[in-house]
């Protein structure tokens, strides 16, 4: 099992192009933990803003009478992606990944694929 971290460090250092993670609390809108690189994100803005946007989404699936989970929610800017990965295990309830991706270097797929496997491997 991997802490917050060591988590945020293999997202940045693993997967292609990232220039910024975070480990998201949606109640409160607070990063617990931000990683970033040489995209010069203000991850604790990003933090705040994406919380507004799980926050949203999931009052939509309520609203819709939807019982479906969301696997991850994705923005696409012209220059970047960012993914949106509310956390799933009992222990990460009320959390979310957020990473940004410089969208010319990054596969979306497998950005996808190793957040997937780190959420699975984290231990919060």
């Amino acid at each position: 099992m991997t802490d917050v971290d060591g988590a945020l460090k293999q997202a940045m250092t693993s997967i292609e192009g990232a220039i910024g993670a975070a480990l998201v609390d949606y109640n409160s809108g607070m990063a617990l933990g931000v990683l970033d690189g040489a995209g010069g994100l203000d991850l604790n803005i990003a933090a705040a803003g994406n919380t507004d946007v799980v926050r949203a989404k999931m009052r939509t699936m309520d609203m819709l009478g939807l019982q479906d989970g969301i696997e991850d929610i994705l923005i696409t800017l012209s220059s970047q992606y960012h993914l949106i990965r509310p956390l799933t295990g009992r222990t990460g309830k009320g959390l979310f990944l957020y990473l940004a991706l410089d969208r010319g270097r990054a596969n979306l797929a497998m950005a996808r694929h190793q957040l997937t496997r780190i959420e699975a491997d984290m231990e919060v």
